[in-house]
């Protein structure tokens, strides 16, 4: 009987041929990528795209000349990919270093506008980046900050406290789209429409999503999304999406010669225009997932998805892309699921009901007695797989669920070049470790 990878709706043997970073080894064995939230690995065409760039056009923008020329047309392309990826205008796509920088300016712009008495609600499930700025833009206007809870039991966000946090005083409402520590997806949605309900604007965190989800700023309706291109297969860089309304009416801190025209009045300094030129690579090394880089189930026994049309519209291709990564995902999350609830002493954080995975990525954070996870993750490391240990700048969690002062989580982050193998290596050598 074939494994769940050779029926999969993923080639996957495609998939790992992009990634040159994949063939390494490590004392001998081969390197397993289970730290993708802390940022992917890259496919060969980006590494090339940045290369030929500063090979080529490597120039400043607006000038006179063949190779400045070359660099405003490869930032309009890459603006252009990422409105397709986002589902969005061009003019509503601004970069910069990272989602965190990009959240700062977006901060301090927004709080132009409050006034003591305003306030914000913010969640005990995100990455700080969607926290501090936030909070110091509060404290420098006056503001009144509102933390929405969570449940204990299964680390999702308390919807209800959420909405009860939210009123006519509100003016913000920041939130995650997934858990960058334990792998909650959030019902970003609904959280929306909780605040324009009230008349308040929704910013969010798609940093952690963006690898495994379709993003669609049109049918979630947010005002800004936030994601970065090193957390799906991409350079490291930032990404904003604003709504045009907002973007043309807000006033960024700016030097003064730079634009006023939406979007780059939102891009400071001279952008790293080398990694922008990866940014169109990465968007399309995902389109060609969708465009026919799907496997063929083997005889007896189909695919649970049907392949999708080769097509050359970009978006549609991104979204025939993510159907086939989620179900990839979604069975390398039923075994690592499967074999953690097996090792004595293990605690998983988050959902760990298979009829729930819908709320839930492949990213698990894990703590096993009497092992710290900084011991945990060096021993896994040495062996060739590489996770992360810590709170990943999820701080408000892990002092919440009293981890953090214990060395906070060993995060195992699952993507789509993963494989089942992979697992099975990681919860072997896990079972070694406890079992030692």
């Amino acid at each position: 009987m074939p494994t769940a990878e050779q029926t999969s709706a993923l080639d996957l043997a495609y998939v790992r041929a992009q990634f040159p970073s994949l063939a390494q080894t490590v004392n001998g064995h081969p390197a397993a990528f289970l730290d993708g939230p802390g940022g992917t690995q890259v496919p060969q065409r980006v590494i090339d795209a940045i290369s030929n760039y500063l090979r080529r056009d490597n120039a400043n923008t607006g000038g006179a000349y063949a190779t400045s020329r070359h660099t405003d047309a490869m930032i309009a392309e890459a603006r252009s990919a990422m409105a397709d990826f986002l589902h969005c205008a061009a003019d509503e796509v601004a970069f910069g270093p990272n989602m965190t920088t990009l959240t700062y300016a977006m901060s301090r712009a927004i709080g132009r506008e409050l006034k003591p008495g305003d306030e914000i609600v913010v969640t005990r499930l995100d990455h700080d980046a969607n926290v501090s700025p936030w909070l110091q833009m509060a404290e420098d206007r006056g503001v009144t900050v509102r933390w929405a809870e969570i449940h204990d039991e299964d680390c999702t966000l308390d919807l209800s406290d959420l909405a009860s946090q939210i009123n006519s005083r509100t003016k913000l409402v920041a939130a995650g789209y997934a858990s960058n520590a334990v792998g909650t997806i959030n019902p970003v949605r609904e959280i929306v429409r909780l605040a324009h309900a009230a008349g308040a604007l929704a910013y969010i965190d798609a940093v952690h999503y963006g690898p495994h989800g379709l993003i669609d700023v049109a049918a979630l309706d947010c005002d800004f999304l936030a994601c970065s291109t090193y957390k799906f297969f991409g350079p490291h860089m930032g990404v904003l999406f604003g709504k045009r309304e907002h973007l043309k009416r807000l006033r960024p801190y700016k030097v003064r010669p730079n634009a006023n025209a939406i979007p780059n009045c939102w891009e400071w300094g001279t952008l790293n225009h080398e990694c922008i030129a990866g940014i169109t690579a990465c968007v399309n090394y995902i389109a060609d997932i969708g465009r026919g880089h799907v496997g063929t189930a083997a005889p007896g026994c189909p695919s649970s998805a049907a392949r999708p049309a080769a097509t050359t519209d970009r978006r549609a291709a991104i979204e025939a892309a993510y159907a086939a990564i989620h179900e990839h995902e979604r069975a390398l999350l039923e075994r690592m699921m499967t074999g953690l609830k097996k090792i004595p002493g293990l605690k998983i954080y988050g959902i760990t009901d298979p009829a729930r995975f819908h709320e839930r990525c492949a990213t698990l954070a894990v703590r096993i007695a009497n092992h710290t996870p900084l011991e945990l993750s060096t021993k896994l490391g040495d062996s060739g797989i590489f996770t992360w240990d810590g709170n990943y700048y999820a701080l408000n969690l892990t002092e919440h669920l009293d981890v953090e002062k214990s060395g906070g989580f060993l995060r195992i982050g699952l993507v789509h070049y993963n494989t089942l193998d992979e697992v099975d290596r990681l919860l072997a050598a896990l079972s070694e470790i406890v079992e030692s």
